[in-house]
This record gives C-alpha cells, sequence and structure tokens, in this order.
C-alpha cells in the first residue's frame, strides 16, 4: 500500500524525494521493495527498547549540555572531544545527531542572522548597439608594490565593442559616473533605451554614480555579492586583455604609460580583433552594421567553393548569419522529464 501511495503521488507530479520523506523512507529503500514486487510497508522496526539507550535523564542533560553557551554553536564532532578533554563522556557523536535530529536541533542552537537569498540577475536581451552594456574595473601593477592604476571598461554586449575606457589612480564613484556620462555622449546614448550592468563594487553602487546614471536615464543592474559569473562579459574582457603578447611584462611606472597601453588595446580590440562569438568580424564592424555583408560575401565564397569541389564537402557551408540576439545572464533552461 505504502509503494502505492508513494507511486501515486510522483504521477500527480511530486517529488520522490518529497513523497519519500513524508513516509519516513530512503528513495533506494522504496526503489528495493518494487523490485520485490512489495506493497506492503516491510519496516519491522524495533520490537524492544535497548538495554543500552539512553535513560530520559541522560538525554536530557545531552541536551543541555548541547544548547549551553558554551557548546551551541558547535557541532557534536566538536561537543564530544571537547568532553572528553574534561574528562566526561556522554554519549557518542552518533547518538548526539541523532537526539538533536529528534529535536529538530540539527542546526545553529543559537541566535544567527537569517540566510540571505540573493536572486539572479534580471535577463537582458540586446538585438542590436547601446542596448545592454557591461562594465568593470580591474587592477594595473604598478612599479610601486601594493599601489595600481584602475582601469575602468564598458563593453557593448550585442556588438562586443569597447564603448569606453578610463584609467586612474583609484577607485572611486566620482570616476565611475565620470566615465559613463562620457561613454554615453560618445555613444549617443538615447534616455531610456540603455541597462548597465556591473559587479556589487562600491564604485558601481555609489550614490554619486547612481545619482548620475539616474540623470542620463540609465537603468543600473547589478550582480549578485560575490557571483563573477554574473559579468561574464567584463571578465572575459580583461582575461583577454592581460593574456595578449603585447601586456607589459612589466608593471607600468606611470599613469601616462597605462593610458597608452589601455589606449592601443582598445583600438586593436574594436578594430582588428576577430571575435569568436560574433561570427569573427570585429566589434567595431558589428557596432556600425557592416557585419552583415561581410558575412554575406564570406557565405558567397563558401558556396563557390562548394559548387567548385562538391566532393570535398559532407554537409552545408558554414553559417555566416550574423548573430540575431545576445543575451546577458540568461535564465536556466527547465530540464524536462519524461516519465515512462
Amino acid at each position: 500500500m505504502i509503494v502505492e501511495l508513494i507511486t501515486e503521488a510522483t504521477a500527480s507530479g511530486a517529488r520522490q524525494q518529497t513523497a519519500c520523506d513524508a513516509m519516513g523512507l530512503d528513495p533506494r529503500t522504496v526503489q528495493r521493495w518494487r523490485m520485490s514486487k512489495a506493497s506492503t510497508d516491510l519496516r519491522s522496526g524495533p520490537k524492544t527498547r535497548p538495554r543500552n539507550a539512553l535513560s530520559e535523564h541522560e538525554r536530557a542533560d545531552l541536551l543541555k549540555i548541547a544548547n549551553s553557551p558554551k557548546y551551541r554553536s558547535k557541532s557534536p564532532k566538536q561537543i564530544v572531544p571537547l568532553l572528553a578533554d574534561e574528562g566526561i563522556y556522554l554519549a557518542s557523536e552518533s547518538t548526539f545527531y541523532r537526539i538533536l535530529h529528534a529535536e529538530g536541533q540539527v542546526k545553529h542552537r543559537e541566535r544567527s542572522r537569517a540566510p540571505e537569498h540573493r536572486h539572479r540577475p534580471a535577463e537582458y536581451t540586446a538585438t542590436g548597439p547601446n542596448q545592454v552594456w557591461t562594465w568593470d574595473i580591474t587592477y594595473l601593477k604598478t612599479t610601486v608594490k601594493g599601489v595600481f592604476y584602475y582601469l575602468y571598461m564598458a563593453l557593448d554586449v550585442w556588438s562586443r565593442k569597447i564603448v569606453g575606457f578610463e584609467v586612474h589612480a583609484e577607485e572611486s564613484s566620482s570616476y565611475a559616473a565620470q566615465f559613463a556620462a562620457a561613454a554615453c555622449c560618445v555613444e549617443g546614448v538615447e534616455q531610456g533605451s540603455l541597462v548597465l550592468h556591473a559587479d556589487n563594487g562600491s564604485p558601481m553602487k555609489g550614490a554619486t554614480m547612481l545619482a548620475k546614471l539616474q540623470e542620463l536615464g540609465v537603468a543600473a543592474s547589478f550582480s549578485r555579492p560575490s557571483v563573477s559569473n554574473d559579468n561574464p562579459f567584463s571578465e572575459s574582457l580583461f582575461r583577454t586583455a592581460k593574456y595578449r603578447p603585447e601586456y607589459p611584462t612589466k608593471p607600468f611606472d606611470s599613469l601616462e604609460a597605462a593610458k597608452a597601453w589601455a589606449a592601443s588595446f582598445v583600438n586593436w580590440y574594436n578594430n582588428e580583433h576577430l571575435h569568436s562569438e560574433i561570427r569573427f568580424v570585429t566589434p567595431e564592424s558589428r557596432h556600425v552594421g557592416e557585419d552583415t555583408e561581410i558575412l554575406q560575401a564570406r557565405a558567397a565564397v563558401y558556396r563557390k567553393a562548394r559548387e567548385r569541389n562538391p566532393d570535398r564537402w559532407s554537409a552545408g557551408v558554414r553559417d555566416w548569419t550574423p548573430v540575431a540576439t545576445v543575451t546577458l545572464n540568461p535564465k536556466p533552461k527547465l530540464e524536462v522529464r519524461i516519465s515512462a
């Protein structure tokens, strides 16, 4: 009967783990019962109370000690050795765990801050330039140990063009606001047309920066704290920058030297670099709409090559269709399981 109830619950949409938990069973136990074609509850349970079981008084003492100020922040694996150091042995770690579990205390037994539930940032899809940007700041080493220059860079998600960069001797919300305003001015960004995504650094969320974004009509988006994957485009950009052969092997000896290198990198990245995620065209050509003609010409070359030597082509020509949309922080795809 109990197996039939679990089967009915899962057929109605419940997870098997949840249904088994409600019955106090392990899913593997249910699987074993199904293989033996048992329909009843095969658990026999103990017939008598174990002779070595803790008495009610010993159980109460165990709980009292586990919840005392000295031990309430510690696990049984810590409590038992510490008690032994004082010449006391109440029970094994497993007994501690079993009794605490029965009392619903296998958790922090002291007041603590409630766990934070940080939701994924919103999904943004770009279908053209200047709709979704990401930006970040990275360190540039100087000749003085512990002192850095800071490279501010913003990237257009759709075209992968670096739409703005600056190098400063410090991180600040004021510099960030200045940087964002300059990039929007150069690109001619209209009010209400742009989302600017960043991580949770203080320059990104400073009052000066947020006020400037509001003034510019730019929507601010932020990563979860300490989750670099929420800002993958900027992380990838900085990795490309620092692994280029032209990246200096020695620290920068002046702010001017850092600015000169940054300007050289941005020029290469925007105008020479064939980006793999946008069909190997330059970010600048995609940003201004020249990529369509370039990719059409490539496709024509491939078609002609296939027509000349069809035996060398086992399938169609390479896809040179321009990438239509690019999504920042796409929602996870739901896995659809079809049960037999």
